[in-house]
């Protein structure tokens, strides 16, 4: 009896790529990889296969010889759920409590289907501006909502997705931030925590699927929360992530209550480590940042939503050159008030340049925090790079556009780049194509976008 033919093999040949930008350097001193002009990239089965020249393939061939070729941008900290309460009229101005205060009863009535949609629409805007795989922190759980429901649409999308299983457990009662209304019980809470990462976490090589446990900030959970939280992630294998140190007012917060800065608090806790991201870190000092180094802690710096938020400027320089891992955020839809990664990467470098001086930061740095340093962030050395056996998530950007018109140097990107990809890539599948998204109808989800935000307004 004859054997049953072997399946055929998923291949994409990108050819003749303009330029390439491998990020698979170490990041550090100007060594963020080599770069190659006119090269092959051959993609199976979710693989970079091969590179080099006169590659050939049976499959689907994307000449690339007016497209720079990136590894997919990786996103650290977002809010997918605020994608629905974008520049809210009396959030626009406020300082972060404040702008916290006014949203929280806009958020308490959301439910599972404003989660689920605001994640389509959220996650669309990242694969169209050339992300491939992102985080999300959803930390309030109003009307039914559930994790599930964000996770559901990254399968929808098809992103590389490491969604965060995030609470708040004291109120304004016990002296918290949030409305009571917002907070659960904590053992409710890490009861969730133990559903979600048994029914959705993939530990395995190139996981389409992880999960991240996150209670919200010290300012919204207790010290118990946190340490019950950091056992159980240690004892389940998975990351864990919260806000830290992100204007003055939560330094003042944590002063005041704790008696410590934030980076005391959360070593304390058990809060730092090679399997810890922090967001924003704004106001962290010179011994935090050397606490961080020291245990690998990494930071997802979100440099647009800092600015909106007038929190500040973080110290990514001294981060850096500490040998702090630091990605890049979009932040929250509602914070920033976009989410595109790629803004990201320009405004980190614009930042570092207007605090430390024009040689702070290169685009060729602002662009390997934005893939590489957010892969190792997320503790995925399989991501973030191009290289043969790294996975096939790639961005390729046209440089034959307005936006390129006169670059002498069609790697930098943050300087004078194309605002989108023309393609992208992820896991060896395109989910942008001509700079549209292949697996869901974006005109429905944004019909049903903008009805959901009018009920929320009424």
């Amino acid at each position: 009896m004859a054997a049953d033919p072997a399946p055929a093999r998923r291949e994409i040949l990108i050819r003749g790529a303009a330029h390439v930008l491998t990020m698979d350097g170490s990041g550090r001193r100007g060594a963020f990889g080599a770069e190659y002009a006119g090269l092959d990239i051959l993609l199976r089965d979710g693989r970079i296969a091969a590179l080099g020249q006169g590659l050939t393939t049976a499959g689907e061939v994307i000449e690339a010889g007016r497209l720079l070729v990136t590894p997919g941008l990786v996103n650290t900290h977002h809010h997918l759920y605020q994608t629905m309460t974008r520049a809210v009229p009396a959030a626009q101005d406020a300082l972060l409590f404040g702008w916290l205060r006014t949203l929280y009863p806009i958020w308490a009535r959301m439910g599972p289907e404003h989660m689920r949609v605001s994640a389509l629409a959220g996650l669309a805007e990242l694969a169209l501006s050339g992300c491939t795989m992102s985080s999300d922190h959803l930390y309030l759980y109003p009307n039914g909502a559930r994790l599930d429901d964000t996770i559901e649409a990254a399968r929808e999308i098809g992103l590389r997705f490491h969604p965060t299983r995030g609470a708040m457990s004291i109120g304004e009662s016990a002296g918290g931030l949030p409305p009571d209304a917002l907070v659960e019980p904590e053992a409710a809470i890490l009861k969730d925590m133990i559903r979600v990462v048994d029914a959705f976490h993939d530990p395995s090589e190139g996981a389409m699927i992880r999960v991240g446990l996150a209670p919200c900030s010290p300012f919204s959970v207790s010290r118990e929360l946190m340490r019950d939280t950091a056992l159980l992630a240690r004892d389940k294998g998975v990351r864990l992530h919260t806000h830290l140190a992100e204007n003055d007012e939560d330094v003042a917060y944590s002063l005041a209550r704790f008696g410590c800065r934030p980076g005391q608090y959360a070593e304390d806790l058990g809060w730092t480590g090679s399997d810890v991201w922090h967001a924003h870190c704004v106001k962290l000092d010179a011994g935090e940042v050397s606490l961080f180094a020291r245990s690998g802690t990494a930071v997802a710096h979100c440099p647009c939503s800092n600015c909106r938020l007038g929190s500040g400027i973080a110290p990514v320089r001294a981060m850096r050159d500490a040998g702090v891992t630091v990605a890049l955020g979009v932040d929250g839809s509602a914070s920033n008030d976009g989410g595109q990664i790629a803004s990201e990467a320009r405004m980190a470098m614009l930042l570092a340049r207007v605090s430390r001086g024009a040689d702070a930061m290169s685009a060729r740095e602002a662009l390997w925090i934005a893939t590489r340093g957010g892969a190792q962030a997320l503790g995925r050395p399989d991501c973030g790079r191009i290289a043969v056996g790294a996975r096939a998530d790639l961005a390729l950007w046209p440089v034959d556009g307005v936006e390129t018109a006169g670059s002498w140097d069609p790697a930098a990107l943050p300087l004078a780049g194309a605002a989108r990809p023309r393609h992208v890539i992820v896991e060896g599948r395109q989910i942008v194509r001509d700079g549209h998204l292949q697996s869901v109808d974006l005109p429905r989800v944004l019909e049903d976008q903008r009805r959901l935000a009018a009920g929320l307004m009424g």
